[in-house]
């Protein structure tokens, strides 16, 4: 059940730590350019354990959650229903009030595949290089095959913790190959021949590969804060075209805001939001 028009209606992010989250300037823009009067988002400290209890209790002007770490896992077990990508990859980062409860879905997928096409990714893009195989990698590899992207190098600290990653690429039908952690002629080369090069690590941890990294023809670095990265600094610097996690952010916004309010997003007003 999407709520739309002026009457007064709530939404939140849920997270912990949740402080430092652009998710309400984004939501707020939004809904003042929709003409939704009385409309509020904020963000609520919440951690996974208290994420089902927080949401049971919403009230009926409860329209949608938007979910960031650590509460990513339990969004998707509460709902009531799960959209096919969510339940894919297995985790969710929006709530969405239908009739009956809550429906889960995983709109960092849309924030990938925005990021791509802002990197101008070619149609027939066939390889690329993700760094790292944590939570972000999950979406980015289903963004990546959503993309045409048929081959993937993981660089990851051991094959095992790449294991999740690797297991939904091979649901998705892409081929993969796990890359050591460190800077090396194999990850120059994985680099120099793809189409494009996605880091879902800490600044800090990417900064060590940056030697291996620069030959990226293209770089998504999910880090927005603070920017620009080493990692992306210095492939920019070698002529490299470079998007970065805002980019991710507007777009996975996008989608979140369209689910909660049943409008279009305003999209302009919300990049200006964030300077963009």
């Amino acid at each position: 059940m999407r709520m739309t028009g002026t009457t007064p209606r709530k939404a939140a992010v849920l997270g912990s730590p949740v402080a430092h989250s652009k998710s309400p300037t984004l939501h707020r823009a939004a809904y003042d350019a929709l003409g939704l009067d009385g409309w509020t988002y904020d963000a609520i400290e919440t951690d996974a354990d208290q994420l089902a209890e927080r949401v049971r209790a919403a009230g009926p002007e409860w329209v949608g959650f938007s979910v960031t770490m650590p509460g990513k896992l339990a969004a998707l077990a509460f709902a009531d229903e799960r959209t096919q990508r969510a339940e894919l990859i297995g985790s969710a980062n929006t709530l969405v009030r239908i009739d009956g409860g809550w429906r889960a879905d995983c709109t960092d997928v849309d924030g990938m595949a925005g990021a791509l096409a802002e990197a101008d990714v070619p149609s027939h893009a066939a390889r690329a290089v993700l760094i790292g195989a944590g939570g972000t990698a999950l979406p980015t590899i289903a963004a990546l095959a959503d993309a045409g992207i048929t081959d993937v190098s993981i660089v990851a600290r051991n094959a095992a913790r790449a294991g999740g990653v690797c297991d939904l690429a091979d649901r998705l039908g892409v081929r993969v190959e796990v890359i050591d952690f460190e800077v090396g002629d194999v990850l120059a080369q994985a680099c120099a021949d793809a189409d494009v090069t996605v880091s879902t690590v800490p600044a800090t941890a990417a900064a060590a590969l940056v030697p291996s990294v620069v030959a990226s023809r293209r770089l998504i670095d999910v880090i927005y804060d603070p920017w620009p990265t080493p990692l992306a600094a210095a492939v920019a610097d070698a002529g490299g075209t470079v998007v970065g996690g805002l980019v991710m952010l507007l777009n996975q916004a996008y989608s979140q805001v369209e689910q909660f309010t049943g409008k279009p997003a305003p999209k302009e007003a919300m990049a200006a939001a964030l300077g963009g």
